[in-house]
């Protein structure tokens, strides 16, 4: 039997003029699913991804498999140096899939529902950071945010790129940004403690509920291992609550095993997995 793809549709531009087609995945010529390709450029390189992978019951016999690595072909072609996977909780099949192709994880994104506020050590206090505080927090969080996207994978220059661009995108007026809580933990003398990023309507549940965001959790090195950061998390937790949302998540790379305890600690669980691949 001969599995291929064929375009299920004309070649469409996508965000920020990238390319996306979606595809029927065949044997010998009759449907048994189907998939989309999409391709954007990310810090002067192109990206390619894979979704809407669907393969038929009964028609699993390695017809995704077949799909996905001709859906790399076309990526390729596309001149993609990488392919980045969104792989939900629970779809275990298409994890294993993922992992026997060679993808590697790079992420999770968990998520928690929030009822009441949590208490917060007494010994600790919290301010605001205002615009005296904001161009050294930046600084040290673009720089940490850079380092993170090394580790994970990517290139200096395309991490910096990215790392600042982020940054830009996400707080457009620094601290006055709307729906945007930047906070010091102080200690009792006024020594900072860490610093919290949280915002409070990053996104919405088909629903309509909101979805607050943890940008970022970051405890200074002298202060590590006293758990400041449990602490920040429920400073955000509070923050959430106080402005009405009840729903918070975040990103984990996957590499960072102390982090991930602390949030399955808290009651986060794994929504979505992200997983990569280098083509060349």
């Amino acid at each position: 039997m001969t599995t291929t793809l064929r375009p299920e549709g004309p070649e469409e531009t996508g965000a920020g003029g990238g390319r996306t087609r979606r595809w029927q995945i065949l044997v010998n010529g009759r449907p048994v699913g189907g998939l989309r390709t999409n391709a954007v450029v990310k810090q002067g390189s192109w990206a390619g991804e894979i979704s809407e992978l669907e393969v038929r019951e009964g028609q699993r016999r390695g017809r995704a498999t077949v799909g996905v690595l001709a859906a790399e072909e076309v990526l390729r072609s596309w001149g993609c140096s990488r392919i980045d996977l969104a792989v939900p909780a629970g779809a275990d099949a298409a994890l294993h899939l993922a992992h026997a192709l060679g993808y590697t994880e790079t992420m999770r994104h968990l998520a928690k529902p929030l009822d009441q506020p949590p208490p917060l050590p007494p010994e600790v206090t919290h301010r605001r950071i205002g615009p005296e505080q904001y161009p050294d927090w930046q600084a040290a969080a673009v720089a940490g945010y850079r380092q993170e996207l090394i580790a994970s994978g990517l290139g200096p220059a395309e991490a910096t790129a990215k790392a600042e661009s982020d940054h830009r995108a996400a707080l457009p007026v620094g601290p006055a940004t709307p729906d945007t809580v930047l906070s010091h933990l102080l200690d009792a003398d006024g020594r900072v403690l860490g610093s919290l990023w949280v915002a409070l309507r990053q996104d919405r549940y088909p629903d309509g509920r909101p979805l607050a965001w943890v940008m970022l959790v970051e405890v200074a090195p002298e202060h590590r291992g006293r758990g400041h950061g449990r602490t920040l998390m429920r400073l955000a937790e509070r923050e959430c609550l106080a402005a009405g949302v009840h729903d918070l998540g975040l990103n984990v790379f996957s590499d960072n095993g102390s982090a991930i305890a602390l949030y399955d600690s808290l009651g986060y669980r794994v929504t979505r997995r992200m997983l990569s691949k280098r083509l060349y």
